[in-house]
């Protein structure tokens, strides 16, 4: 529990810094990526940020190896209440009234995947600590092609010259993708350092697995793709939307990749059907355009790619 708070105060800070950062350098866009290394790379704030989110990947190993993977996801969700203060008070955002209802909703869903959940006596939820890996790589490479194929959709429909400003949804949800399974390597990182056996041992099958090589490829896609879009986006709205995509499809894809059961009452399996439902009905109904430019500290306005 101490780690997934951790986590949560690290992800919220460095996701806040990077967006600080990135509303003082010039427009970047996923076309030009070693560009956009090279400017972000320039900037101490971002590059601070940037270490806050290691730090909280750090965390997040820690915790997949103690708690199952659903409870880990509803207590990360829980730094989207951080998130949205950080960015009201150092970023200048504000959010809207339905925006506002909307995250709420999203976090009675996580609240009810979380009181879906028992520690300890009969029935207790298991600590999953591995996958067949054709299965993770039948669940993972479709959705990688589907978040690199929505963000390009949200990019091409961006280029639009009188398309009303977008507040993100899109690009969260396509970069949640990228993290959900990013997240799955993660717990699969987690379970191969754990699983005892030696150092030497648990790397080799580590190497063996696919889960570095898709932890390369989601932090590569997912650095680029995550700074362009939060640099033309508000933090408040795309970060929860992200968020709440890589929970749910962490939550429900990795239980059932890595053997987690669902709860066998009725009671607790309707609640964490029910909060599931709810947090993707939330998504689809969150607003897709937003009415003015986002308010940030330095005075940007919001960028449009070339």
């Amino acid at each position: 529990m101490a780690a997934a708070l951790l986590a949560n105060v690290l992800y919220s800070g460095g996701f806040v810094l990077e967006k600080r950062a990135l509303a003082g350098l010039p427009a970047v866009t996923i076309r030009q990526p070693a560009r956009l290394l090279r400017l972000v790379l320039s900037s101490p704030l971002w590059i601070g940020g940037s270490l806050a989110l290691a730090a909280g990947f750090g965390a997040q190993l820690a915790v997949y190896a103690t708690l199952p993977i659903a409870a880990a996801q509803g207590i990360f969700v829980s730094g989207l209440v951080l998130l949205v203060l950080l960015s009201a008070r150092l970023l200048g955002e504000r959010t809207s009234g339905r925006e506002r209802y909307a995250l709420a909703a999203i976090l009675l869903a996580l609240l009810m995947v979380v009181l879906s959940l028992r520690e300890g006596g009969p029935g207790a939820d298991t600590v999953g600590r591995g996958a067949p890996y054709p299965l993770v790589l039948l669940v993972c490479v479709p959705s990688l092609a589907a978040g690199v194929w929505l963000y390009s959709s949200a990019e091409r429909n961006a280029r639009h010259r009188h398309r009303l400003p977008t507040t993100g949804v899109e690009y969260g949800v396509a970069v949640g993708l990228l993290y959900g399974v990013s997240s799955l390597a993660i717990k699969g990182v987690s379970s191969h350092l754990t699983g005892g056996g030696g150092l030497g041992g648990a790397l080799l099958g580590l190497l063996r697995s696919p889960y570095p090589y898709l932890l390369m490829f989601t932090g590569a896609f997912g650095l680029v793709m995550s700074q362009a879009a939060l640099q033309r986006c508000r933090a408040s709205l795309i970060v929860p939307v992200c968020t709440t995509v890589t929970c749910l499809y962490t939550a429900v894809l990795g239980t059932l990749a890595f053997g987690e059961e669902l709860p066998d009452e009725p009671l607790r399996l309707a609640l964490r059907v029910a909060g599931i439902a709810l947090a993707v009905a939330v998504l689809l109904a969150m607003p897709k355009h937003d009415t003015a430019a986002p308010p940030s500290p330095t005075g940007a306005k919001e960028l449009t790619p070339p």
